[in-house]
């Protein structure tokens, strides 16, 4: 099957030949001229940049930009399958023995009810966004028309490091539990290269295999891969099931008297790692675009699967730590050798093919969102607009499907899962925060609507929410038995939530369905997403340094000026959708906004003068 793209004329190519211009297509781009003198307007076109939101009209009509439409065949019973089986995978089945044994002992199973909270919170967040802006972009789409187009690109970059990662790691992961199946060292089906450094040389060609068998699935159908993750899942939930009823019958209550062992601190530090287990329900919010009935399907599909799944991490983590003591719980496959040493040793071979046929699901909704995100910031030409392409006769994209799973094939080749899932904490914690202040900002910020005087109220409560929450988790990081310091950052993020509430008039209300106990329950998600980042190692934060500043250099000499061109190229346009405009005086409280018209027929967002 060959890769499909699309010329100036509308002339589709097949097969992987491509030009210049399905990779920078825009004016800035034609000559070296050109470009140069694009580079020496960098501050002015930045600027511009910063200051610019979409609408959520621009972000639903930039689907064109594909030029062939998703088909609309998902219900809210397959979102809640994709959720489960977007979810429950790697996280439950390897990084729980991990965090039990070194940091949390038994009370693991309160580190996934603060991750699980923290999660919950988040997929009301992206309910309602996904809702009311049902497209591919998923929180890439939702930040770009709240938080303006250079806060959405940083934290596109993110999303699709977040992708990259939890994929490679599942895929790892998958080998670990493929070896417990054949009685082999996980090592074993790993090349060891001593050239290289110690967390990037075991090689795991077995991972690039079961990526590549996921892209053919990926590539041909949504409705044939949401079949295969019904089945998959099924034998998932099954397999789950036997094991917390047959682990609990050889429970000996004798493991959990030392129930917290490493106290609070672990509990915490455990949580900020388990948010990997939680990682995939905001794939299935990009495929939004993809279902039959939004306002309905979505809110159940993704609310439903998240309390399943959180009901389902908590039983297996107290099942896990009544089987074994936390000391002796294996690291690569603790279910599995859990059985093992309870003389169950036939039910080994039966949890690693559950564990398989889970991160298979995993994998397999992983590939299907990612591939979406691309498409839609390739749509914005953020990315190069070759990657928004859509198969007329899949209905998927394809280019960015495969681009996608390279990537994560070369990183899971190389990198070990410990580095892996502090890294993927990070980028989904982060992103997180942002699509909660989005819908606080979405709620009480209306350019021409929104007051000077509200305005200015609601940008120092954000603030206030930000800075408090900041300071708790600094502070949980730096003081490990002070407790002055939460005496001062709590009460203050209390007050900045209730000046919301009581000073600052709701701007907007949600049309379709909308999240409960705002602005409580969004304010929430920020002090705890942020509280969580506070109990990640220092060595993950400099990882996550390096790629933003990556970011930034690609977005300096690439993404601004393609960007910026095609904005102004359809600079003044009128195709009748509707204006984000602000009064004088007004503006954004992270970004502040321009009017922004759109191309009807491109989807192309820019700021109308």
């Amino acid at each position: 099957m060959g890769i499909l793209s699309e010329d100036g004329t509308g002339l589709r190519r097949r097969g992987c030949s491509c030009s210049k211009e399905d990779f920078l297509p825009e004016e800035s781009f034609k000559s070296w001229g050109n470009y140069v003198s694009a580079l020496k307007a960098t501050p002015s076109r930045f600027v511009d940049r910063v200051f610019t939101r979409s609408a959520d009209q621009a972000e639903l009509e930039a689907k064109a930009r594909s030029h062939n439409e998703m088909k609309k065949t998902l219900s809210w019973w397959d979102l809640m399958w994709f959720g489960m089986g977007a979810v429950i995978g790697a996280g439950i089945f390897v990084l729980t023995g991990l965090e039990a044994r070194d940091h949390a002992g038994p009370a693991v199973v309160l580190s996934y009810v603060v991750s699980g909270i923290s999660a919950l919170l988040s997929v009301f967040c992206y309910t309602e966004f996904a809702v009311e802006i049902p497209v591919a972009g998923g929180s890439f789409a939702y930040l770009r028309v709240e938080l303006g187009e250079f806060v959405a690109f940083i934290a596109a970059g993110n999303i699709i490091l977040e992708y990259i990662i939890g994929g490679a790691a599942v895929a790892r992961s998958w080998t670990s539990y493929l070896a417990t199946l054949c009685n082999q060292d996980p090592d074993d089906f790993r090349i060891y290269a001593s050239a290289l450094a110690d967390d990037y040389n075991h090689l795991d060609p077995v991972a690039i295999g079961i990526i590549i068998i996921v892209c053919l699935f990926a590539v041909f159908s949504t409705k044939g891969s949401s079949r295969l993750n019904y089945i998959a899942s099924c034998v998932h939930v099954i397999v789950i099931l036997f094991i917390i009823i047959a682990g609990l019958m050889k429970a000996d209550t004798d493991n959990y008297r030392d129930f917290a062992p490493y106290k609070a601190r672990g509990i915490f530090k455990a949580s900020a790692v388990l948010f990997f287990a939680y990682v995939g329900f905001d794939a299935v919010a990009t495929m939004a675009e993809e279902t039959k009935n939004p306002a309905r399907d979505i809110p159940i599909g993704l609310v439903g699967s998240m309390v399943i799944t959180t009901t389902l991490y908590c039983l297996l983590a107290v099942t896990l730590c009544l089987m074994q003591p936390y000391k002796q719980i294996d690291r690569d496959a603790p279910f599995s050798v859990a059985f093992e040493a309870v003389g169950m040793n036939w039910a080994k071979y039966l949890v690693a093919a559950g564990a398989l046929k889970g991160m298979t699901s995993v994998l397999l909704v992983g590939a299907v969102g990612q591939a979406r995100y691309l498409t839609h910031i390739a749509r914005t030409h953020m990315m190069p607009p070759w990657f928004a392409n859509v198969n007329p006769k899949t209905g998927t994209p394809i280019n960015a499907t495969v681009v996608m799973l390279v990537a994560t094939a070369i990183v899971a080749f190389f990198t070990k899962l410990g580095v892996l899932a502090n890294l993927l904490s990070i980028s989904t914690l982060f992103i997180f925060m942002l699509v909660s202040v989005a819908l606080l900002v979405r709620r009480y910020y209306v350019s021409g609507v929104t007051t000077t005087a509200d305005r200015n109220k609601f940008i120092a409560c954000i603030v206030l929410i930000l800075g408090s929450s900041v300071g708790t988790s600094a502070y949980w990081g730096l003081s490990e038995h002070g407790k002055i310091g939460y005496l001062i950052t709590v009460p203050i993020w209390i007050l900045a939530t209730i000046g919301i509430k009581v000073f600052v008039p709701h701007a907007r209300d949600p049309k379709l369905w909308g999240v409960p106990l705002v602005p409580w329950l969004p304010s929430a998600s920020i002090a705890i997403n942020i509280f969580l980042l506070g109990s990640i190692d220092g060595a993950s934060f400099v990882r996550f340094g390096v790629w933003t500043i990556l970011l930034l250099i690609y977005y300096i000499f690439f993404g601004l000026h393609a960007s910026y061109d095609i904005a102004k190229e359809y600079e003044g346009k009128d195709y009748g959708l509707t204006l984000k405009k602000t009064e004088e005086g007004g503006g954004s409280p992270t970004a502040a906004s321009k009017s922004i018209a759109v191309d009807n027929k491109n989807g192309y967002a820019n700021p109308s003068t």
